[in-house]
């Protein structure tokens, strides 16, 4: 049981912890414990990135190894990584993470015939949600910037939540870099000539609420020169 689990359960000691999960009108309880887990555990962290990519790449796709060097060079940088705790992209996020002596974070959604958390993590930074909008709160929240390689449904859920937060005002502006041109082209393409031209269905403007690179090297300038255009230091 988590800290934040023993703390809802001490307030309601008349029920068992398994009591309070199987019944649909105390789920609030546990989505409670998982926010102050969460918050207790994200709070100490220090300035981090958040790595987002399919937990599908092979170790040997030249992703992963760009997601590795990538991290690597942002824990250089002063910054510790956050991931999805998996394996794939997220493995090689946490991997360059721990190459580069910084902060490696696994943020672990539990998930059906779905591989546990990848061994690059820091063992008091691997934490476990049920919620993924949880988990998502934590990613936005202790993030300095989304760094988004190539992947999947959940990879565009994530990288397309970020945006519209920052489009509404919802939180405040910060860097979102999608890594490899090849993979992100066509969709960009389509934002442009289809919901933008065709439709209007955004801003001119929103187009630069992210940054398309190929290189370790863009990712690292791009992160320092908002934090030094803005007058920002990360929030930490």
């Amino acid at each position: 049981m988590s800290k934040g689990e023993k703390i809802i359960s001490k307030l309601f000691h008349q029920k068992t912890w398994n009591e309070v999960k199987s019944n649909d009108s105390w789920a609030i309880f546990k989505i409670m414990s998982e926010f102050v887990n969460g918050f207790e555990n994200m709070a100490r962290i220090g300035p981090c990135v958040s790595i987002f990519g399919s937990a599908r790449t092979d170790s040997d796709n030249k992703f992963y190894k760009l997601a590795e060097d990538i991290s690597y060079r942002l824990t250089k940088n002063g910054y510790g990584i956050i991931t999805g705790g998996g394996p794939g992209i997220m493995e090689a996020g946490n991997k360059g993470a721990t190459k580069g002596g910084g902060v490696s974070v696994g943020l672990n959604i539990e998930l059906p015939h779905e591989q546990g958390s990848n061994a690059f993590i820091d063992p008091e930074s691997n934490i476990y949600f049920d919620y993924f909008f949880v988990r998502k709160v934590m990613f936005v929240k202790y993030a300095q910037a989304f760094v988004v390689l190539p992947g999947g449904f959940g990879t565009l859920d994530e990288l397309f939540e970020s945006i519209t937060l920052i489009q509404t005002h919802k939180i405040g502006k910060f860097p979102i870099v999608l890594v490899g041109k090849e993979f992100w082209t066509g969709l960009i393409d389509w934002i442009k000539t289809t919901m933008l031209k065709e439709f209007g269905n955004i801003s001119e403007e929103d187009l630069d609420l992210f940054v398309v690179v190929d290189s370790p090297d863009e990712v690292v300038t791009v992160i320092d020169q908002f934090y030094n255009k803005y007058a920002l230091k990360p929030n930490f």
